[in-house]
């Protein structure tokens, strides 16, 4: 499971290849400036620590969440207009997927217990996990329902689920956990687990303690303040403090921590 730790200079060669794929990131809209500035952080911190393994894992995620997010794209973007964000990725939401991961690099960087690394994969698995379920679900999943309630929400809303979305997600974590396998991070089970229990927490997160707002002009809930229409809206349920970022942070701690745990 001990990776090989990456001499300090080669944080010379991460940083030149974080900057590329955060610079080529940028050019196609996939982040904004914010957010490829903290990418290129968040990817040499990886590539220095777990060298081509952090990579490749971290590639496995955004590459493939970044082409399902252009998948279906005018579909979705009619059907996703109540959630809190949409378009290219900022630095709250790079910090949101890849904080947790970066922090498990530093760890690794740092010499500490070597499960950090299972958790680093199981971050990443969550992210995808809840990426890929929101892509796929959002696009081919119909109509989605509260994880807790199982009433009819809003497409996109969190804590909605559905059937296609759910399997998606424990597509997305299965997609990392092989690929961290494949490179040397031999704890499949474990990152596969921390993936989709990330994803589930993400959802129950958001059918509960996530803030929703209400449109007064649309008369249905939302994430937005001010909504696509235009409209102010106002405090329904949850933490008015707790938004999608917040509960994608949560979800990726979850997943990396589940990851830890089993890994032991």
């Amino acid at each position: 499971m001990r990776l090989t730790l990456a001499p300090l200079g080669s944080y010379d060669i991460a940083a030149m290849a974080a900057a590329l794929v955060a610079f080529a990131a940028f050019r196609i809209g996939a982040l904004d400036a914010t957010g490829a500035f903290v990418a290129f952080f968040v990817g040499t911190l990886t590539y220095g620590a777990l060298q081509t393994a952090g990579l490749v894992v971290l590639l496995a995620f955004f590459v493939s969440s970044v082409a399902l997010s252009r998948l279906g794209r005018e579909i979705k973007r009619s059907r996703l207009s109540d959630v809190e964000k949409t378009g290219a990725r900022d630095a709250a939401q790079v910090l949101a997927n890849g904080g947790v991961a970066a922090a498990c690099a530093l760890a690794i960087a740092l010499g500490w217990d070597g499960r950090y690394e299972v958790a680093f994969a199981g971050a990443f698995a969550a992210a995808a996990a809840d990426t890929w379920g929101t892509e796929i679900g959002a696009l081919l999943g119909g109509a989605p329902r509260s994880i807790l309630t199982f009433r009819p929400v809003g497409t996109g809303i969190s804590g909605g689920v559905t059937p296609v979305g759910t399997v998606a997600e424990f597509a997305g974590a299965l997609f990392v956990a092989a690929t961290a396998y494949a490179f040397g991070i031999h704890a499949f089970l474990a990152v596969l687990a921390g993936g989709f229990g990330g994803a589930l927490v993400d959802s129950v997160l958001g059918a509960s303690l996530q803030s929703l707002r209400w449109c007064p002009q649309c008369a249905r809930p939302c994430e937005r303040d001010p909504h696509s229409c235009g409209a102010t809206t106002s405090h329904a349920r949850g933490l008015v403090w707790f938004g999608n970022d917040g509960v994608n942070f949560a979800a990726t701690l979850s997943g990396a921590a589940l990851a830890f745990g089993l890994a032991g």
